[in-house]
């Protein structure tokens, strides 16, 4: 009869092992779609194809307006959903007390991130294109790609909040520094690496985000670039998509569309990987 302590053994190891081979199994569909991408996609990039205008019906060309078109969601999106989601998290942590009220924000703000992104693009068209008559342009998609973003920033910086040790706050209260100050000043700071991680990962999805901004801010083509938040832009995503779908010429812009997705896989892991230097340059400084 085998001896319990060797049974256990041998259970943890082969789930180590099951682990491990799963984890490896993800890395390699990753690598896999991300070489495929590469492959197809790798003789459309060069630097015309990112500083120019798209040409001759979208065979020839860069593709400049769609990533200007997608920064600018980027910003207009964070400037509504960071501020928002920020406070809104204060909100949550250092002043509900009411265990009740607390659930029941929570649980709407659960319920919102679940909301099919396209629901917020119809969303979007209902209130700002066509109610507040903002048209498809920059304010509109940036309103309702901010929208999106609101239940991923609050429970970012929720998490980040609540993982600051209570006894900061007591001392800064014990020294005579008020609820706000105490934030403002202790608890924000040190929680800001975490912050920062969910505002980068909103970011990110801002970027990549197709269905909202179809309806709300995208074009398929437009000659001159946006000169004010009111103007239709291009956008990356949704470049991808109308090419491989509804374009004039799908089979001849394939590797454009490759290439594309390849600048907008790039912009993304960027925003990742900035994420994480600067949560580790700001954990690094408030250590010392």
């Amino acid at each position: 009869m085998i001896p319990i302590k060797n049974k256990a053994k041998f259970y943890e190891a082969v789930f180590f092992a099951s682990i491990t081979i799963l984890s490896y199994t993800v890395i390699a569909f990753l690598l896999i779609v991300l070489g495929y991408i590469f492959f197809k996609g790798a003789r459309a990039i060069s630097w015309e194809f990112i500083t120019t205008m798209p040409r001759n019906e979208m065979r020839e060309g860069g593709i400049f307006p769609a990533i200007l078109g997608t920064f600018y969601l980027m910003v207009g999106s964070s400037v509504i959903s960071v501020p928002l989601g920020v406070m809104a998290a204060v909100y949550l942590t250092e002043y509900v007390e009411n265990t009740k009220v607390l659930a029941f924000i929570r649980l709407m703000i659960n319920n919102l991130a679940g909301v099919p992104s396209v629901v917020f693009g119809l969303f979007g068209l209902s209130l700002f294109v066509i109610f507040l008559d903002f048209g498809t342009s920059i304010i509109a998609g940036s309103l309702t790609l901010g929208i999106l973003n609101l239940p991923l920033v609050i429970r970012s910086t929720e998490e980040a909040l609540l993982t600051v040790p209570t006894s900061y706050r007591e001392a800064s209260l014990s020294l005579g520094a008020t609820k706000w100050q105490t934030i403002y000043k202790i608890v924000l700071p040190s929680a800001l690496p975490g912050i920062l991680t969910g505002v980068m990962l909103s970011l990110a999805r801002a970027a990549g985000e197709t269905a909202p901004i179809m309806f709300t801010a995208a074009t398929f083509f437009t000659p001159h670039l946006p000169e004010t938040i009111f103007n239709e832009i291009m956008a990356l995503p949704y470049h991808i998509y109308v090419l491989a779908t509804a374009g004039i010429h799908i089979e001849a812009t394939r590797h454009i569309q490759y290439g594309t997705a390849i600048v907008l896989i790039i912009l993304v892991l960027g925003l990742n990987f900035s994420g994480m230097v600067l949560r580790y340059r700001f954990r690094k400084k408030f250590k010392h």
